[in-house]
């Protein structure tokens, strides 16, 4: 199974089982189990988890150092995109509750969690020498 496929798949099923879990521990404390955006929450966090994913894939096969930058312009989208949809829905009564912010942080902490894991692993299985790269300039004397 291809790198991408893997991620992909790992990371839905990952978030499938979160999601039960969620909705499990708030139908067992008697809360309402659809609230707080969370089915937007989870379906945001993947497409953007996937995105970031993809694009970075990307930029590791055209320029492996680029990919930090890349990812960390990435973080940068997932909070402008919670700051635009999420949180003026969650400060509509001026406070934050605890329901609110699990609803959107599990499944952003799931996927940050399995992006890094899994691009630290194609990160560490790079080489870097200066014999492979074909732009580098220096010679053996």
């Amino acid at each position: 199974m291809p790198k991408t496929l893997k991620f992909l798949t790992t990371l839905l099923l990952a978030l499938v089982i979160t999601f039960s879990i969620h909705i499990g521990v708030l139908w067992f404390a008697a809360l309402p189990l659809f609230s707080d955006k969370i089915l937007l929450s989870y379906s945001v966090n993947y497409l953007l988890a996937a995105f970031i994913y993809l694009i970075i894939q990307q930029t590791l096969k055209k320029n492996g150092t680029h990919a930090g930058f890349v990812f960390m312009a990435g973080s940068a989208v997932k909070f402008i995109i919670f700051f635009l949809v999420f949180y003026p829905f969650y400060q509509a009564d001026d406070s934050m509750q605890k329901t609110e912010f699990t609803a959107f942080f599990i499944p952003y902490a799931i996927c940050l969690i399995l992006e890094v894991t899994y691009l630290s692993k194609q990160l560490n299985n790079q080489s870097y020498s200066e014999e492979n790269n074909p732009n580098s300039d220096t010679t053996n004397s």
